[in-house]
């Protein structure tokens, strides 16, 4: 698989991009290609690292997060995310069986089944949802902060699966099958 833009290196991105590769290069011990296809855009990598900085350091678990990230790759199709999401799931201590659950928008616990209806519906209905759909995230325990982060999540998600399918970015995680149509 071609990349659709190139994939660079702190040596041949744009000068902007240079000093979060580097970050990007420290915090993972490796530059995803997702990170190298981005960082044709130094404002635009600026926005995804720092996103993904400030949601690592929010109220979210970190396994909420990429239970919420697989099951929206899957949705749209990225094979990208849903393998990164999936790997960073189970460093973050869920289980396969845990995060092939909610790539397929399910949970046994009601609390992260609640949070993935909720992404799910945000990213089908793009955004148009009902009082209920927050009512029923405080009915399980959420407040607002939760709330309004987990629709961050879903924002980043957004912008990193069409990253990812729009530029035909090659995997570089261990693969993970999209569930079937």
């Amino acid at each position: 698989m071609t990349a659709r833009v190139p994939l660079h290196s702190a040596e041949t991105a744009p000068a902007g991009s240079a000093a979060a590769l580097g970050q990007i290069q420290a915090a993972f011990g490796t530059t995803p290609n997702m990170f190298r296809a981005v960082a044709n855009s130094p404002v635009a990598l600026q926005s995804m690292w720092g996103s993904f900085g400030a949601l690592g350091g929010g109220v979210i678990p970190a396994q909420l997060g990429e239970k919420i990230a697989v099951a929206i790759a899957d949705r749209n199709r990225c094979e990208y995310c849903l393998a990164a999401h999936t790997a960073l799931g189970r460093k973050a201590g869920a289980s396969a069986e845990a995060m092939a659950a909610a790539q397929a928008g399910r949970s046994d616990d009601p609390k992260t089944a609640a949070a993935i209806t909720f992404a799910l519906k945000v990213v089908n209905n793009r955004g148009q949802l009902g009082e209920s759909d927050v009512a029923q995230l405080r009915a399980v325990g959420f407040g607002d902060e939760e709330i309004v982060e987990i629709l961050a999540h879903v924002a980043l998600n957004l912008f990193t699966n069409y990253v990812n399918v729009a530029f035909h970015v090659p995997v570089d995680f261990p693969g993970v099958k999209l569930n079937p149509r």
